[in-house]
């Protein structure tokens, strides 16, 4: 079940913004200590161009885990099994945030925010979410509390 998770999470692309990467000779590269561990908690957020937004852009991070647009920032999750991740989700709420959108897989909670692709993932088994699930909460924790998303009225 876990190499079903792993498999589903490579071929997904969870680490395409889940992921912190440092540029190597090829482009980006994931950091193996940091792998899904979301946007890094230490990292100050570049200078976001509201004008550009404006004019109908999203902008993204170099190593694509925080992205801003209409909505305004968003911060790509920690989904390591540490307390600042999924540690203490069920796999109720995994199942919840990856097939209906919700934040932290939470009832009633707003939805999840661009560019985290769920409505991709509507009609994705059971079978294969609790592999996903598995895998990830068989990974290394990486402590990391991922900044809470910036409503478009506040970017500066």
């Amino acid at each position: 079940m876990v190499q079903r998770g792993e498999y589903l999470v490579t071929t997904m692309g969870c680490n395409d913004c889940h992921s912190p990467k440092k540029m190597g000779p090829q482009g980006p590269m994931i950091i193996p200590e940091l792998m899904l561990s979301g946007y890094p908690a230490d990292r100050p957020l570049p200078k976001v161009d509201v004008q550009t937004i404006k004019k109908g852009w999203v902008l993204l991070v170099e190593d694509l885990t925080a992205a801003a647009g209409p909505w305004g920032v968003s911060f790509a999750a920690n989904l390591t099994p540490d307390q600042t991740g999924i540690g203490n989700w069920t796999e109720e709420n995994f199942k919840r945030a990856l097939k209906e959108g919700k934040f932290k897989g939470l009832e009633g909670s707003r939805s999840l925010l661009p560019p985290m692709p769920w409505t991709n993932f509507v009609n994705i088994s059971d079978e294969d979410v609790a592999a996903i699930f598995a895998y990830l909460k068989s990974i290394k924790p990486v402590s990391n509390a991922v900044p809470m998303a910036i409503p478009p009225e506040e970017i500066k």
